[in-house]
């Protein structure tokens, strides 16, 4: 029976409650009638507004706002920067990555990945090697199960062999310091709705003096990059949201209740290498995770299974089974902490998964 409670909501890592500094922001964007393409006064206006929101969004990933692009997404901005950066190429990426760069690079060779969840770096080695030139294509933070992958030594590689190097960044943007120059990368997508931004805008940040060819032709916006008149409300979301976002690092004593509690229930831990702050990958062997998403739902909290980009289907964990977890990837749940969680919402959750673990049969889990 559902929870007569309000619904608590732990699945960040599909898409993040909007902050209150994002909404205001938007509903403020509203007033600018003139588009920012136009000049006059009021297209004047709109322009000073998208030109401040790209200096703040690009200031937190350490680049240029000229080095900035504004797309609608992550979505977008990862099948920009494989469909330019391609050409000439060989495609590497990561076992475990997003199904929008799986379907932008649909011939790309697949890297490994270490039962931990991170990159195996010497099939990177021999893979770049073997074949160059390349472009390598990781997120930086996987999106089920939080692990991050060692980019330092990644861009490395890359750089001693030649090869490009694209980072979904879309999980990590709000949560972890990013620094585009650090990470090492010719080109870092972004997303507002993961950070507390509104849905439809997002990010695609360029090493100085990169110029890509735009994936959306138009009448000439974003510096000739991607066209299309600017959707300022998102856009002036998205600057609100990463202003107001201070990193996840409080969310993590929060989350390591959770999983205490979880595993002293009977849970396995999925992803074990570095990772996100606030995100948990929880399998309970011989329980499939569709029945553990429906029973948390039934008490009034809301989590997922794997991504969230699956047209409402809960299947087998592809990342998981890239892990070797083996039947393990069709029992696990991700249980991601936004940005207002709240000590009495892990109460809930502990009492609501305990109960669960403990009153549901388990048949046996299929792979």
């Amino acid at each position: 029976m559902r929870s007569l409670t309000k619904e608590i909501y732990l699945d960040a890592n599909a898409s993040e409650p909007l902050r209150p500094e994002a909404r205001d922001a938007i509903v403020q964007s509203l007033a600018h009638v003139g588009n920012p393409a136009s000049i006059h006064a009021a297209g004047r206006a709109a322009r000073r507004l998208l030109e401040d929101a790209r200096a703040t969004v690009a200031a937190c990933v350490g680049a240029a706002p000229a080095d900035l692009v504004f797309v609608s997404g992550g979505t977008e901005a990862n099948a920009t920067a494989i469909a330019a950066l391609s050409a000439g190429h060989r495609i590497l990426i990561g076992a475990t990555e997003h199904d929008a760069v799986r379907a932008a690079a649909p011939d790309a060779a697949l890297l490994p990945v270490h039962p931990d969840g991170t990159i195996d770096l010497g099939a990177l080695e021999r893979a770049l090697a073997a074949q160059p030139p390349a472009l390598v294509c990781l997120m930086l933070a996987n999106n089920e199960t939080g692990v991050l992958h060692p980019m330092a030594e990644v861009a490395a590689l890359c750089r001693a062999h030649g090869a490009r190097l694209h980072i979904d960044a879309v999980q990590a943007l709000g949560r972890i310091p990013l620094d585009r120059a650090a990470l090492g990368a010719d080109t870092l997508a972004l997303s507002a709705h993961k950070l507390g931004g509104p849905q439809g805008a997002g990010g695609l940040v360029l090493a100085p003096g990169l110029y890509l060819p735009p994936l959306i032709a138009g009448g000439g916006q974003e510096r000739g990059r991607r066209g299309g008149t600017p959707p300022l409300p998102a856009i002036a979301g998205f600057a609100a949201a990463v202003s107001a976002a201070t990193g996840a690092a409080h969310l993590a004593p929060l989350r390591d209740r959770l999983e205490q509690a979880a595993l002293a229930a009977g849970a396995v831990l999925c992803g074990t290498g570095p990772r996100l702050p606030n995100t948990a990958c929880l399998a309970l062997p011989g329980l499939r995770a569709e029945t553990q998403v429906i029973s948390l739902d039934l008490a009034g909290i809301a989590v997922s299974a794997g991504a969230a980009c699956s047209s409402g289907r809960v299947t087998e964990s592809r990342v998981l089974a890239a892990m070797g977890l083996g039947p393990l990837a069709g029992c696990a749940i991700r249980v991601s902490l936004p940005w207002n969680t709240e000590d009495s919402h892990i109460d809930a959750f502990i009492a609501a998964y305990t109960d669960m673990a403990h009153r549901l049969a388990r048949p046996v889990c299929a792979a």
